[in-house]
């Protein structure tokens, strides 16, 4: 068996288009553009990166794409005075604050000031809640993104055995609510479970987002695997990997993701995605 691969650039692109289809529709009914409104925090390289690229994104969709720069210095309170007047501006549906950021300043008293109307990360207490008791709530990205991308797969979860290696409350907690609202038998397994080997084996669908290179051996893997590596890394030769030695799972796994161009890409489309639900959400429709 060699696996197919899970192309998450075709994925995305398609994500998109459907967006901008739906941010169309939304103009034509609202007379305005669904807003998101990015907040960077100092001269972070990586940082600086990712939110052009979500600003950019934004506006490719027909998106009001707005990115706010604070110096490096800023302290906590003005901060929190950008956030707070972003979250009483009614332009603005969709609000991320783009971590880490710098050292002084509470990420958490910053990220719980985004409303959860607002919050597109999905971090908030109150969407983390929704999605625990199975509600209607926004999602964080990258577990949204995962579950597009076992749908793309035709993985069928109902009743299949899942394991989500990793417990962050930004992607593994969450894609384990999602894999439940889907029926699979999910177990969350990490760095610290006993025989974590063996209990890879059993899993029809394999989630690695646990931050080690190719922590996940070709022989973890079950034969017929959904393999989905959310994991970034990089090789002491300076090359991206995931958490799972993709060379050698491609031998027992049916689909895998590429590292990179597989969940990278959902994530940035799955914020459009929200961006869009928060808009329609707080316009009541």
């Amino acid at each position: 068996m060699t696996a197919q691969l899970l192309d998450g650039k075709a994925i995305a692109q398609k994500v998109r288009d459907e967006v901008r289809l739906d941010v169309a529709r939304f103009v034509a009914q609202h007379g305005r553009a669904p807003g998101l409104d990015v907040v960077l925090v100092g001269e972070d390289p990586a940082s600086q990166v990712y939110t052009r690229n979500k600003e950019k994104a934004s506006i490719e969709v027909g998106m009001r794409g707005r990115l706010h720069r604070l110096p490096a210095d800023a302290t906590e309170e003005a901060v929190l005075d950008l956030v707070n007047g972003l979250a009483d501006d009614d332009e603005v549906d969709g609000i991320l604050v783009q971590l880490p950021l710098p050292k002084g300043i509470n990420e958490q008293r910053v990220l719980d000031a985004v409303p959860a109307s607002k919050d597109v990360d999905g971090f908030h207490p109150l969407n983390a809640g929704l999605l625990s008791a199975g509600r209607p709530g926004l999602v964080p990205c990258t577990p949204r993104g995962c579950m597009r991308l076992l749908a793309e797969a035709g993985t069928k979860l109902q009743g299949a055995r899942a394991v989500v290696v990793g417990r962050s409350n930004i992607v593994g907690k969450p894609i384990a609510q999602l894999l439940l609202a889907q029926h699979a038998t999910v177990t969350i397994a990490h760095s610290r479970t006993r025989d974590l080997a063996a209990v890879c084996r059993e899993a029809d669908v394999l989630i690695a987002a646990v931050g080690k290179a190719k922590m996940i051996q070709g022989d973890w893997v079950k034969e017929g695997a959904t393999v989905i590596d959310v994991g970034i890394n990089r090789t002491p030769e300076g090359k991206l990997c995931g958490d799972v030695d993709t060379a050698a799972a491609m031998d027992r796994a049916a689909w895998i993701t590429p590292v990179p161009g597989g969940v990278g890409p959902m994530t940035i489309a799955c914020l459009l995605e929200n961006t869009l639900l928060a808009a329609r959400a707080r316009l009541g429709n």
